[in-house]
């Protein structure tokens, strides 16, 4: 029977042997420390309400995710609703966290530990009353002014989705009779609907007082300007808003990789403004306007994706790019 190979202290083939030995244990560590941590999940559930900036944000990111080994699931349901899904756990990730307007609905969820912010996905975001440019250029400049004119509004604002936070805070502010708006209407409706209102408006010229954001195709088609709310209905800093990320906690900690890139997904109002414009008022398709829009941008799509990998540890920039080609 063979002895065991043993080494002296004093040998140099053992000396060799051992640094051999310990280099290559440092170098499986080192390769192990620096190895994409792997995420659990493989598909991401997204709350996707009516709305045309976050509905685009969410193809751009479904067009991120594919060639990254990531399926991506749409729920189209309310705001208030995608909080209560977060919180039970049959959702992952809302992009258009807007605050102050769903701050109720945003506090219960972190007071639960049900949620995990990541910051704005856009900067330059606010909301309130607003009115189109032919009627800002005649002196309405503050939500103050509103009641003096009246008879040239109808009595009337125009905004969108009974029932939402966006709802309660203007119909709050009509029980309360904030700016002497006590006797007027809350016209509500789909965002379609509600803009539809402001372009028959504007072609007749009619003055017309409508719930505006940016960003939004509004803005530049309607020559939209969102008005001084010093009373702070829509927030405060005249509606000044966040737009967050905020995922279900258990997804984040059980995903770092797709939590890396979501945290790093930020766009620029113009640039929403912009795809925006694309897809609701141009109408032009879905998938191309995101398509197009990632081609265009291969810089963003760089920052998007800084130390991201694909689902097996690969490019995921090259894979991306790879992805626009086909």
């Amino acid at each position: 029977m063979k002895r065991p190979l043993t080494c002296l202290t004093s040998s140099p083939m053992c000396g060799a042997r051992r640094g051999l030995v310990t280099l290559g244990a440092l170098l499986l560590s080192t390769a192990t420390l620096a190895a994409p941590a792997q995420d659990k999940d493989d598909t991401l559930t997204l709350i996707v309400p009516p709305w045309p900036g976050v509905t685009v944000k969410s193809e751009i990111v479904a067009r991120i995710l594919a060639p990254l080994g990531y399926d991506v699931e749409r729920q189209e349901v309310s705001s208030t609703v995608g909080y209560n899904t977060l919180t039970t756990g049959d959702s992952d990730a809302f992009l258009a966290g807007w605050l102050p307007a769903q701050q109720d609905s945003y506090d219960a969820a972190m007071a639960a530990g049900a949620i995990t912010d990541l910051g704005n996905n856009v900067t330059g975001a606010r909301m309130g009353f607003a009115v189109p440019g032919y009627v800002y250029d005649a002196g309405i400049h503050s939500a103050a002014d509103l009641a003096a004119h009246a008879d040239e509004f109808d009595e009337t604002i125009y905004s969108i989705e009974s029932g939402s936070t966006i709802s309660d805070m203007l119909n709050g502010a009509i029980d309360d009779d904030v700016y002497g708006l006590g006797d007027w209407d809350a016209m509500e409706s789909s965002t379609p609907g509600m803009l539809s209102e402001v372009r028959a408006a504007q072609r007749e010229q009619r003055w017309i007082a409508f719930y505006g954001w940016t960003p939004h195709w509004m803005v530049p088609e309607f020559d939209t300007h969102i008005l001084e709310d010093p009373e702070s209905v829509f927030g405060p800093d005249n509606g000044a808003s966040d737009v967050k990320t905020v995922v279900r906690t258990a997804y984040a900690e059980a995903n770092p990789n797709l939590t890396r890139f979501l945290d790093q997904l930020v766009f620029s109002s113009e640039e929403q403004s912009d795809f925006i414009l694309e897809y609701s008022l141009k109408e032009r398709d879905l998938d191309e306007v995101a398509r197009d829009w990632l081609a265009a941008h291969p810089d963003r799509l760089a920052e998007f994706l800084d130390g991201v990998t694909t689902r097996e540890g690969e490019d995921a920039v090259a894979a991306v790019k790879a992805s626009l080609q086909d």
